[in-house]
C-alpha cells in the first residue's frame, strides 16, 4: 500500500513536468506539525498581544474569531488544492496552475519575499521574551535607551536565524525531529498555560466588551481602533499552507495535507483564543502599563509568579524557535520550486539537491542571509516589531490572493476540477467559500496596509514615507520584481533538464498547458 501510494503521489508531479527528487519521510503528524509550528500559538499571541491591547483594549479579542472566520475560507480553498496538487512551493505552483506562468511567478515572488520578512519578524520575538526571563539577555544597553531594545532584538534574532539556517541545510529529517518535538512541547505547554490561567481568573468573560476608550479621537470611533488592533490576530493565523508545501517529502500528502491545514488552523484558533481570553480574565489589573508594553509575558509573570511564569516563558522561547524553523523551511521549499522552473537567478544552483542531505542547501543559506539583511536595515528602528511584522503579513495576504482569485476565476469558467473520490473537496460550497476567501483577503490586505502612524511611524520623527511604508515597500517589491521577471527572467523560464520528468524535457517552457497564457 505504501509503495502504491508513493507511486501515485510521485505521478502527480509529472503534471507539473517534475521528477521526484525529495525523499518522502514525513508522516501525518509531521505534516500537521509543519502547519501548526508556522502558525505557532505561543509565538504569535505572545509577540503582538501588547499591540492589540494598546490599540483596542480588551475588546480587541473579538478580532481573533474575525480573523479565524476569514482565514478559514482561505484554508478551505487551500485544502482542496492540497488534495489535488500536493507539491513543493504550494502557493507558487497552485497560482501557476490556476492562472498562468506570469501570475504564478508573481505569487511565488511575493510569498518568497514575505517568508524572508516573516522569518526576520518571528526571530524578533526573542527580544520580547528573553529579557523578561533575565536582564542578562539585554546585551545592548539596559533597555531604556531609544534604540536599546531594537538593536538587542536584532542581535538575538540573528542568532536564531543562524540556527534555522544550519538545521535546514542539514536535511529534512533533522528539521522534522526538532519541529515535531518542539510542537509537542508547545501544545502541552499551551494546555498547561490555559489551565493555570483558568485557575487564577479574577473577572468574568464580559471583560471582552471593554474598549478601554481606545476609540476616542479615531475617525471611525472604536471601529478604527479595532481594525488597527486586528493586526495582532492577523499575525498569528497564516502559514497553514506549509503543510502542503512539504507535499513532496510527505507520505500520502493528498490526504494528509488537507487535514493538516484545517487541523492546524482550528487548533490554533481554539487554543490561542482561550489563552487570550483567560489572560484578560486573570491579570491583576487591566490598567497596568505592562499590558501595552510587555504584553502576555507581563501577564504570565503577574499571574503565575516569577518561578512558574519564567518556566512558561522558556516554553514560549522554544515555540518561537520552532516557528522560525518552520518559516525558514517553507521559504526554502518555495525557492527550490521556483528555481527548478528556472525562475530565479542562479536557478541551477538554487535547485540543486544535496546528495548527502537530500535537501536544497543553497536556498537555506540565501534565505538566512536575506533575513539578516532585513534585520540590519531596521536595526535602529524603534517600532521595528510592528513595521517588519505588518509588512510581512501584507505580502502573505497578497500571495494568498494570487491563489484564491485565479481559483475563483477557474471555478466560474468551469476549469477547476477537484481531487478524485475519497479526497477533500468543497463540492457545491466551493464557489461561495472561494468568493468569501477573495473578499476577506482583499479587505484585510487594505486594512493592514492602511497608512497609520500607530503601525508604521509610532515614534517621532514623523515622515510621510514611513506612514505609507507598506504601500511603498510592497509596491516596490511587486512592481520591481515583476519588471525583472518580464524583461529578463520569463525568457529563460522552463523546467531545468536535471529536474524534468522522464520524457518531459526542459523544452516545455516550464509549465503545463493549463498554466500557459
Amino acid at each position: 500500500m505504501s509503495t502504491l501510494s508513493t507511486a501515485q503521489d510521485d505521478a502527480e508531479l509529472t503534471e507539473f513536468g517534475y521528477r521526484p527528487e525529495l525523499k518522502r519521510t514525513l508522516g501525518s503528524f509531521h505534516t500537521f506539525a509543519a502547519g501548526i509550528s508556522y502558525i505557532s500559538i505561543l509565538t504569535g499571541t505572545f509577540q503582538l498581544f501588547y499591540f492589540g491591547f494598546a490599540q483596542g483594549g480588551p475588546a480587541y479579542w473579538w478580532s481573533w474569531p474575525m480573523v479565524f472566520a476569514g482565514q478559514l475560507m482561505v484554508a478551505l480553498c487551500f485544502a482542496e488544492l492540497a488534495a489535488r496538487h500536493p507539491v513543493a512551493g504550494s502557493v507558487y505552483n497552485w497560482s501557476k496552475r490556476l492562472g498562468n506562468a506570469h501570475v504564478g511567478w508573481l505569487a511565488g515572488w511575493m510569498m518568497l519575499v514575505a517568508s524572508i520578512v516573516s522569518l526576520a519578524a518571528v526571530a524578533l520575538a526573542y527580544q520580547l521574551t528573553l529579557p523578561q526571563i533575565s536582564s542578562s539577555f539585554q546585551f545592548i544597553g539596559d533597555g531604556s535607551g531609544t534604540y536599546d531594545t531594537a538593536t538587542n532584538a536584532v542581535l538575538l534574532a540573528a542568532v536564531l536565524i543562524l540556527f534555522t539556517t544550519l538545521v535546514n541545510a542539514f536535511g529534512v529529517k533533522l528539521m522534522a525531529r526538532i519541529n515535531t518535538a518542539g510542537v509537542f512541547l508547545e501544545l502541552v505547554a499551551t494546555v498547561v498555560l490555559i489551565v493555570l490561567l483558568a485557575v487564577h481568573v479574577v473577572r468574568g468573560p464580559g471583560v471582552v466588551t471593554d474598549t478601554a476608550h481606545t476609540g476616542s479621537g479615531q475617525n471611525l470611533g472604536y471601529l478604527g481602533a479595532f481594525l488597527t488592533a486586528s493586526l495582532a490576530s492577523a499575525y498569528v493565523m497564516y502559514g497553514f499552507d506549509t503543510a502542503a508545501s512539504l507535499g513532496e517529502e510527505s507520505l500520502d500528502p493528498s490526504r494528509n495535507a488537507p487535514r493538516a491545514i484545517l487541523r492546524a488552523l482550528i487548533a490554533s484558533f481554539v487554543l490561542g483564543g482561550l489563552i487570550l481570553l483567560l489572560a484578560l480574565m486573570s491579570v491583576g489589573s487591566l490598567t497596568g502599563k505592562g499590558l501595552s508594553t510587555d504584553g502576555l509575558q507581563y501577564v504570565v509573570l503577574d499571574v503565575l509568579g516569577p518561578t512558574v511564569g519564567k518556566a512558561m516563558l522558556w516554553c514560549v522561547l522554544i515555540a518561537v524557535t520552532v516557528c522560525a524553523l518552520a518559516v525558514h523551511t517553507a521559504a526554502v521549499r518555495l525557492a527550490f520550486a521556483m528555481s527548478r522552473d528556472n525562475n530565479l537567478p542562479a536557478a541551477s544552483l538554487m535547485a540543486r539537491v544535496s546528495p548527502r542531505f537530500q535537501t536544497p542547501v543553497l536556498p537555506a543559506v540565501i534565505v538566512g542571509l536575506l533575513a539578516l539583511a532585513v534585520l540590519a536595515v531596521n536595526i535602529r528602528q524603534p517600532q521595528i516589531f510592528s513595521v517588519v511584522t505588518s509588512i510581512g503579513i501584507i505580502m502573505i495576504y497578497v500571495a494568498y490572493l494570487l491563489v484564491t482569485l485565479p481559483m475563483l476565476v477557474a471555478r466560474v469558467r468551469g476549469r477547476w476540477t477537484p481531487a478524485g473520490e475519497g479526497r477533500f473537496s468543497l463540492g457545491r460550497f466551493g464557489l461561495p467559500v472561494n468568493v468569501l476567501a477573495v473578499l476577506w483577503g482583499a479587505g484585510m490586505t487594505l486594512n493592514l496596509a492602511w497608512p497609520r502612524d500607530a503601525v508604521y511611524n509610532a515614534a517621532p520623527p514623523h515622515h510621510w514615507y514611513l506612514r505609507w511604508g507598506a504601500f511603498l515597500f510592497v509596491g516596490t517589491v511587486a512592481l520591481g520584481g515583476f519588471a525583472y521577471y518580464w524583461f529578463v527572467q520569463r525568457h529563460r523560464t522552463g523546467v531545468l533538464a536535471e529536474h524534468a520528468a522522464a520524457g518531459g524535457g526542459a523544452g516545455d517552457s516550464g509549465v503545463s498547458a493549463a498554466a500557459k497564457v
